[in-house]
């Protein structure tokens, strides 16, 4: 059985997630920052996935990869923020191991999922800008769905190898973690195991869901690039580059603060720019979607516009 009791194979029943600070107004401060930060990141992205469904003209590939990409980003930071927000307020620092898993293998397999959708909608820009005419046969609704529902899958099978292997550790000792949310590498830090096989297969799997997604991003925007300079006129080639300019910006930010957080040597960095690091992506990265998405978008805007100009029937 997949499903293991890690009561019964670890001496740890519970890891203590230390969080930021022991300075109790310094909590608050954060408390109040992070739970503001949430509430725009899940109302942001709920307002994206809105407008896409009730808008017939936002019905395209583009938005239903955007609406994946929003939902992803809800999931992903309610993975993490709630529990960091009672380490930070309540102080409930302690966190089950099982559940601690758990929150590792979500994280981990939303993270691998928002880098092959990134990648998928690269190659969805990339068929757009270089075979407009070809657009509409090759991107189609059932290719759509097979795209997006083999990003989720894969990610999801993909981490499940590194989690049952993580899951077979035991973990005695220290049990604190110096962070606000359970990463691999602190946990594999508390086994008492031979944890080489386990990191070799995570630093594998982790290694095709994010450099593969991001050499296909890469010689897409190469091709993109390529065309969009074809384009004699400079309103058009300013047109072209709106269509793909918020895609590439969410990619620079994902992708530049995964780099900066798992490539910089941790020698050279302390935890707390390490913390730091990791907020960029699971909170700013999030929160700045809906953001990019609303103020970069005309077609965004005009769903908007047009949803708000409606008056409740009670008004007619």
């Amino acid at each position: 059985m997949l499903i293991l009791s890690w009561e019964n194979q670890s001496t740890t029943v519970e890891f203590v997630l230390r969080g930021f600070s022991s300075i109790r107004q310094l909590n608050i401060f954060l408390f109040m920052m992070f739970l503001a930060f949430y509430i725009l990141i899940v109302s942001g992205n709920i307002l994206i996935i809105l407008l896409v469904l009730f808008n017939h003209h936002l019905h395209t590939p583009m938005y239903f990869f955007l609406v994946n990409l929003s939902f992803l980003e809800i999931w992903y930071t309610s993975n993490i923020v709630p529990k960091m927000l009672l380490i930070i307020i309540a102080e409930q620092k302690t966190i089950s191991v099982a559940g601690c898993l758990a929150q590792f293998y979500f994280f981990g397999s939303l993270a691998a999922t928002e880098c092959l959708l990134l990648a998928v909608m690269s190659y969805d820009r990339y068929l757009a800008i270089c075979q407009p005419l070809h657009y509409p046969f090759l991107m189609t609704g059932p290719l759509c769905i097979k795209l997006g529902a083999s990003s989720w899958l894969c990610c999801f099978l993909l981490t499940a190898i590194t989690m049952v292997l993580l899951s077979r550790q035991t973990f005695c000792g220290p049990n604190e973690i110096d962070h606000f949310f359970c990463d691999f590498t602190p946990l594999v830090h508390l086994s008492c195991m031979d944890t080489s096989l386990t990191e070799t297969i995570a630093y594998a799997t982790s290694s095709a869901v994010t450099l593969v997604p991001f050499l296909l991003i890469a010689a897409s925007y190469t091709c993109i690039l390529a065309a969009i300079l074809r384009i004699p006129s400079g309103t058009g080639r300013q047109k072209a580059f709106s269509t793909c300019s918020s895609h590439l910006t969410m990619v620079t930010m994902f992708y530049g603060t995964l780099i900066s957080t798992y490539l910089v040597p941790s020698a050279n960095s302390s935890q707390l720019l390490r913390k730091g690091s990791s907020l960029l992506y699971t909170i700013l990265t999030p929160m700045f979607n809906p953001i990019i998405y609303s103020l970069r978008n005309r077609d965004i805007h005009e769903a908007l516009k047009k949803c708000l100009s409606k008056k409740p029937d009670f008004l007619r």
